[in-house]
């Protein structure tokens, strides 16, 4: 037990070096979050999933099934494995995981198009897998729709409008589609923005319940006010490095949308992560076990990322787990995160959610003083 006389940086110092030194705390709080920067969003470094494996199922034997068979080669979301008159075929196709889906050209395509009547060209796509699926969508309705524009154009020729009249006439209002906060359209950029400050939280969660946890076994918990506070700040140190390490490197290294607002993510982090700090020790000093820390945290990573609000609504959710879910630093943190890193936001925007993590972390805090305070008297 340090010297009454001893100054707090003292306390301090000697509190971050014994974190150092339990090899434990050490991987969660300084390896994890390194291990996850460079691996986690390796998983999603195409960003876009592109040549999809599909099926076309050809009734017709026109020049314009051919045409749209070879738009449908070349699309480069699509990749055509199979071509064939049988829908069963291409049906077990699907079923046994060669192609993901398969788009069927039906009889009198050609004739019907010329009679101008409506051609449903439908599109069958492995709904088990949402982002395959909706490459085969719309890889198939790119390719298609590019042959019945030519076809109508051609149309328009056929009446008297030139090309250009033809153009305009197919198509007088175009639209534009323009990503103003995900430029790539990627996977990897919308989930690794939200996850990574679920991961900055769990592993900074684990590591702290376990040292609360470790020091609750060793009868060493029963230290004042000052040796606590020196506790919390030395574990505030490994968070806060580790989000100056995803903000400010990762994001950049990855390409994914970052700096919008980077005095609204350091206000974040000075609010996210004593926050999260508080509650892992409330919870190791609850639980008083260094391994039961670790199982219980462990296990609340998936319904944390659904209660996050950005793989699921949050409208969608039952209303008790609406309120609840701000239970966790990692709500609030999700929310500021993607308005300060990728949005671009003002501060003012994310004030509701600094303000909810800095009563998280003052309340845990004083909670956490407290029990030490408290522990300390009744020992003596």
């Amino acid at each position: 037990m340090p010297h009454p006389d001893v100054g707090f940086p003292r306390l301090w110092l000697d509190s971050l070096v014994l974190m150092l030194r339990d090899k434990g705390a050490l991987l969660l709080l300084v390896g994890a979050p390194i291990l996850y920067g460079f691996f986690y969003p390796w998983f999603y470094s195409t960003q876009v999933v592109q040549q999809v494996p599909v099926a076309l199922v050809v009734h017709d034997n026109s020049g314009l099934a051919r045409q749209m068979l070879r738009f449908a080669q070349a699309s480069p979301r699509i990749d055509l494995k199979l071509v064939t008159s049988d829908e069963g075929e291409a049906r077990e196709a699907v079923l046994r995981g060669e192609v993901m889906g398969y788009a069927l050209l039906p009889r009198d395509l050609k004739r019907d198009v010329l009679r101008r009547t409506d051609v449903v060209v439908p599109v069958y796509a492995n709904g088990a897998y949402p982002l395959v699926s909706k490459q085969v969508q719309y890889g198939f309705a790119e390719a298609f729709g590019t042959v019945s524009a030519g076809v109508e154009i051609k149309r328009l020729q056929a009446g008297g409008q030139s090309a250009p009249q033809a153009a305009v006439g197919r198509s007088p209002v175009n639209l534009q589609t323009v990503a103003l906060f995900n430029p790539t359209e990627g996977y990897g950029s919308f989930v690794v923005a939200a996850v990574a400050v679920l991961i900055l939280q769990q592993t900074l969660l684990m590591g702290s319940a376990l040292l609360a946890g470790t020091w609750r076994e060793q009868a060493l918990a029963h230290v004042g006010a000052r040796q606590w506070l020196a506790r919390l700040l030395a574990l505030c140190v490994p968070g806060w490095l580790a989000g100056l390490f995803y903000f400010g490197w990762i994001f950049v290294w990855q390409d994914f949308p970052h700096g919008g607002n980077p005095w609204g993510a350091l206000a974040l982090l000075a609010c996210f992560v004593p926050a999260v700090v508080g509650c892992g020790c409330l919870l190791g000093w609850w639980l008083a076990n260094r391994e039961r820390a670790l199982q219980v945290v462990l296990f609340t990573s998936i319904p944390l990322a659904f209660l996050g609000g950005f793989t699921w609504p949050a409208e969608a959710l039952p209303e008790p787990l609406q309120w609840l879910r701000w239970l966790s630093p990692s709500t609030a943190g999700i929310e500021a995160s993607l308005r300060f890193n990728q949005l671009g936001a003002p501060l003012l925007s994310g004030v509701a959610q600094l303000a909810w993590l800095s009563s998280m972390a003052l309340l845990s805090w004083l909670t956490v003083l407290w029990l030490g305070a408290r522990r300390r008297k009744a020992a003596v």
